[in-house]
């Protein structure tokens, strides 16, 4: 496909859908050259000789007749060491070198190469001459950053080989590091590769998710918890905190490498995550997060296309450090709008619109994304096992759940945090309705967290649901008549259900100490939490119900969330037998 063959010619432009034609050979998902400042673009459509192109920048000027020179690859990503602390637009051009060369306004055409090409890393190898080596073993290692090991593989599309020379020292990642002999034949292994985004990368079998990620968010890991390599969904109106909450995911749990799409987000939401990630210190390492983050910007004011195509770049990074063996958090923020980009491209491309003007292959796009997650055995000689936990951030239009994306995001994912307006205007953060949300995942993590915490642990979770359940259906009779007219045991119901909504279900992200919460912190202020539950049932026989409104001990849970986390396990201790001593004493009067 030499010279005039790769060239068509422009014949109609519709916002980011030009049309052309001369396209012979041409192949779906081709990436193109459009116009005279080659701006980049993606075939989407073929027929005969003419190509439907979705374009990924801005196409102001152009005109038909102008070339699109077809480049005859797929969209695809660079994978080297290089991507951590990255910042990318949504087709992995490098924002902080565009700045450089372009200033604050990224202009039309401009082109930078992903992964700096002069920067020499020091290649530790892991294999020897003459070692036998299959897809995906890994070939050595590079220190990525000073908390990330970035492990050099054995690209995917060499079946087996035999190692015949391989090198330690310092390379950029076009240098050759080893040579492998495949089939008779020789082959140079670099530490760039590329990956098309929109096939998913393979892996020998799938695991059952039943690890949980922990992420030190009380409502989230012990109400409704997710597994490593499980999908969760946060839907949720304006201003109910779906970003805080995707912030403090990213920043708290226990993966080993985040990446943060922030796809069609509000451009000054996503300049608040530029400026505060750099900052944010790794609770593990107390090194800067970033130095296990990679960022992907791609506002509402950037290009339309490009957002969709940012949802596959960053899932295709995620599946390539999963290869190497790494619990992946993957954050898209949000799919409504990504969702919204497919519905702009398939009405320009005036396809029969399916339920409010969304495309009707809008469910099966969402599906292609989320089953790329997973806990997986990776391709390669031993047993590696990597996991990629995916959560994507909903934007209802007015907070409307029926809506067709957080209806079809409902039918794929395993958990699903609704965020309600009803609570961010109480100031309840996070503002997870717990009567709407849910797990699937409960019955498969409850093993790890009685073997690792506490045998009852899903009892208590179930029974503090259950006095949640309880005081909502009290709450149609207070309206009616107000709390004091109920009888003492339901004002104990009422009670307690506020004591762990108040106490245990908030979560002040900006405090030092309740950001995060230990998971063995969280099980032991719930069952203290359903303890002074349990002894006021008791007591409200012998007492009246005023004199357990005076009670200390309830002072005392509502600091527990406060208590520093290397002083909390002696804290409680005492809280407990305080407030053992205290309904003993209250009884005997």
């Amino acid at each position: 496909m030499q010279g005039s063959k790769m060239k068509g010619k422009i014949i109609n432009v519709a916002g980011p859908v030009v049309k052309a034609k001369g396209m012979k050979g041409a192949k779906m998902y081709d990436l193109v050259k459009v116009g005279e400042e080659k701006l980049i673009g993606e075939i989407i459509e073929l027929k005969e000789d003419r190509a439907t192109i979705q374009v990924y920048e801005d196409t102001t000027g152009l005109k038909p007749g102008d070339d699109v020179i077809n480049t005859g690859m797929p969209l695809a990503v660079e994978l080297a060491p290089g991507l951590l602390t990255s910042i990318y637009d949504g087709i992995q051009r490098p924002l902080p070198d565009i700045m450089k060369k372009t200033g604050d306004f990224i202009t039309r055409g401009v082109e930078a190469y992903p992964i700096d090409r002069k920067k020499k890393w020091e290649f530790v190898p892991s294999v020897k001459k003459n070692d036998k080596v299959t897809r995906g073993d890994i070939l050595g290692v590079v220190k990525e950053t000073p908390i990330a090991e970035h492990r050099v593989m054995l690209p995917l599309e060499i079946e087996k080989g035999v190692i015949t020379s391989i090198e330690e020292g310092k390379f950029t990642i076009e240098d050759t590091i080893a040579m492998v002999k495949v089939n008779g034949k020789e082959e140079e292994i670099k530490m760039l590769q590329k990956w098309p985004v929109r096939q998913a990368r393979p892996y020998k079998e799938k695991l059952p998710p039943i690890l949980p990620l922990i992420t030190g968010q009380r409502v989230f890991d012990t109400f409704f918890p997710i597994a490593k390599g499980g999908t969760a969904a946060i839907p949720g109106g304006f201003g109910t905190g779906k970003t805080v909450s995707q912030h403090q995911l990213a920043r708290w749990s226990d993966a080993d490498i985040v990446i943060y799409i922030g796809c069609g987000e509000r451009g000054n939401e996503m300049t608040e995550v530029l400026r505060d990630f750099p900052k944010l210190k790794d609770p593990k390492t107390g090194h800067p997060l970033m130095e296990r983050t990679i960022l992907i910007a791609n506002t509402s004011n950037m290009p339309v296309a490009a957002r969709e195509a940012s949802i596959y770049t960053g899932i295709t990074l995620a599946e390539y450090y999963r290869d190497m063996g790494y619990s992946v958090a993957l954050m898209a923020d949000s799919t409504s709008r990504w969702a919204e980009a497919l519905r702009e491209i398939s009405g320009r491309l005036e396809e029969m619109p399916g339920e409010e003007g969304y495309p009707a292959y809008l469910a099966s796009r969402l599906a292609q994304f989320y089953e790329r997650s997973g806990r997986v055995v990776v391709l390669s000689s031993g047993k590696r096992e990597g996991s990629i936990s995916v959560i994507g951030a909903v934007s209802p239009p007015g907070g409307d759940f029926s809506e067709p994306v957080t209806q079809n995001t409902l039918r794929i994912v395993k958990v699903f945090w609704a965020l309600d307006s009803d609570l961010a205007d109480r100031r309840h953060f996070p503002s997870v309705n717990w009567l709407r949300s849910y797990s699937l995942y409960l019955e498969r993590v409850k093993e790890w967290w009685e073997e690792n915490v506490g045998k009852d642990w899903l009892k208590l979770r179930n029974e503090a649901m259950a006095l949640l359940q309880k005081e909502e259906e009290l709450q149609e009779i207070i309206r009616l008549v107000g709390p004091d007219a109920l009888p003492p045991a339901d004002r104990v119901i009422l009670e307690g259900a506020r004591v762990i909504r108040e106490d245990f279900l908030q979560q002040n992200a900006y405090h030092e100490v309740d950001t995060f919460c230990p998971y063995k912190k969280q099980y032991e202020m719930l069952r203290i939490m359903i303890k002074f539950y349990h002894l006021m049932k008791e007591a409200i026989e012998k007492v009246p119900f005023e004199k357990l409104k005076e009670l200390k001990s309830s002072e005392a849970i509502a600091r527990m969330a406060t208590i520093p986390n290397e002083e909390w396990e002696e804290k409680f201790e005492s809280i407990e037998k305080n407030m053992e001593k205290e309904f003993k004493e209250l009884i005997k009067q």
